[in-house]
């Protein structure tokens, strides 16, 4: 976030930061379920890398050629990266960053893990956090999120800077479908969100490509975000 700024400042470019911390229970679960189907299906069962993702993606990305390449970087790496570390990727990076990564994992847990990652990853330019992304683009507090609207908002993570809710592209759309149907099956009980998953039938929500609200509008005042974590 503040490297980010900091390059924007270099480049003579505006460094203002669209961001609004707030704890995991101002947070819809219906956010917390898209992201981790979008991101890490496997978040609760690994301890920071998950080994057969690694290793699917790495002969995913031998067969490619180099085309199309696949990570699979986790919720917690990706966490650890954002917050300890720099975006380029070198090897003195990836290093610290597995090493952190099992510090988090060991500190924090994975409902702190899923908490901080949901507050700094960036889903536009300059937008930093969910609470922000929900106001910025549908015009609601995190907490008022709908599955729909939380899987639009998991499908921009991939691709941040290069992805519009307003005007999804066939590949973010499909992929916003296909967080849609996921979403539902994603258990969090174990972090104490949201209790079991959804009943069946809940993953064939609409994912709508156009927000109610412009983006940008401001949510009403009873709505207002939390005071942070």
């Amino acid at each position: 976030m503040v490297l980010r700024a900091l390059a924007r400042r270099g480049q003579g470019l505006p460094t203002a930061i669209d961001a609004a911390p707030v704890p995991l229970r101002r947070v819809s679960p219906a956010m917390a379920r898209a992201v981790v189907a979008g991101e890490d299906a496997g978040f609760l069962r690994h301890h920071g890398i998950d080994f057969a993702a690694a290793r699917r993606a790495s002969e995913w990305n031998e067969r490619q050629g180099g085309r199309r390449l696949r990570g699979a970087s986790t919720i917690s790496m990706q966490c650890a990266r954002n917050v300890f570390l720099w975006p380029q990727r070198t090897w003195l990076r990836k290093g610290l960053e597995a090493w952190f990564t099992g510090l988090v994992e060991l500190l924090w847990g994975k409902r702190r893990i899923l908490e901080v990652y949901l507050n700094v990853v960036e889903w536009g330019d300059s937008v930093y956090g969910v609470e922000a992304a929900s106001r910025r683009w549908f015009g609601v507090p995190a907490s008022r999120l709908d599955p729909a609207q939380s899987a639009m908002l998991a499908a921009m993570l991939p691709l941040p800077l290069r992805s519009d809710p307003r005007a999804p592209s066939p590949r973010m759309r499909a992929l916003a479908e296909r967080i849609a149907r996921g979403a539902p099956r994603v258990d969090l009980s174990a972090i104490g969100l949201g209790g079991a998953p959804s009943p069946p039938g809940a993953d064939r929500a609409r994912v709508r490509t156009r927000p109610d609200v412009r983006p940008g509008a401001t949510a009403p005042a009873s709505a207002a975000p939390g005071r942070g974590l």
